[in-house]
């Protein structure tokens, strides 16, 4: 399960401005309300968490990961201008930096990336919650997706996740990672051609260890 959503603190003091409209270059009515930092911390430390690991920074490395995004936002919280969704704003951050700590990983060792056991933490329920069978089944579950979403590169790894997991569309993940609407429904189409053969791969492997 995720640590608590309490602020590190690198970022306790002070918490950020208090909500506040954004001003238009040029005059005119405002753009967006901002929220006070400790806002934005608590209402999406668990979607920060969740996708770092989906994306595949490893378990050693997402506490810094997480704090790196909240660094960012706390940063540049106040030049938010409401053009997307504060959730699409927050996942752009998240899919760059967690890009940044796989490729510096991979300066280190080639071979370090995709190899995380992660576990998905929305798909995995306290033990306590549910029978250790079913506590089992989903545990083995969470772990073949991360499997998965490892075969993947990284740019089709990230789309996949925001649009099937986040439940992102093709728009707000085209603002989120700042490409071209087309472009985001072409490597959605070939996100999703890439997993079912990852799949079906698993399952030829699956079928030929039980002969």
């Amino acid at each position: 399960m995720p640590p608590s959503a309490s602020l590190p603190a690198a970022l306790s003091s002070p918490l950020g401005p208090e909500p506040k409209a954004t001003a238009r270059p040029g005059g005119g009515e405002p753009q967006a309300v901002v929220p006070p930092f400790e806002a934005v911390y608590e209402e999406h430390f668990d979607l920060v968490f969740r996708n770092v690991r989906r994306l595949g920074v490893p378990d050693a490395l997402v506490d810094d990961a997480v704090q790196e995004v909240f660094l960012v936002v706390y940063r540049r919280l106040g030049q938010f201008e409401g053009r997307s969704s504060l959730k699409t704003w927050i996942c752009s951050i998240v899919t760059r930096v967690a890009s940044d700590h796989r490729r510096a990983l991979r300066r280190k060792s080639p071979h370090a990336c995709g190899k995380a056991e992660a576990v998905d933490v929305d798909t995995v329920v306290d033990e306590r919650a549910e029978g250790p069978h079913e506590h089992t089944v989903r545990l083995e579950g969470a772990r073949l997706l991360h499997k998965l979403l490892d075969e993947l590169e990284f740019d089709k790894r990230t789309v996949l996740v925001l649009a099937e997991l986040e439940g992102m569309t093709a728009p707000e993940i085209a603002d989120a990672l700042g490409e071209n609407v087309n472009t985001m429904y072409a490597r959605l189409r070939a996100a999703r051609r890439d997993f079912d053969q990852a799949v079906a791969r698993e399952r030829a492997r699956d079928t030929w260890r039980l002969r």
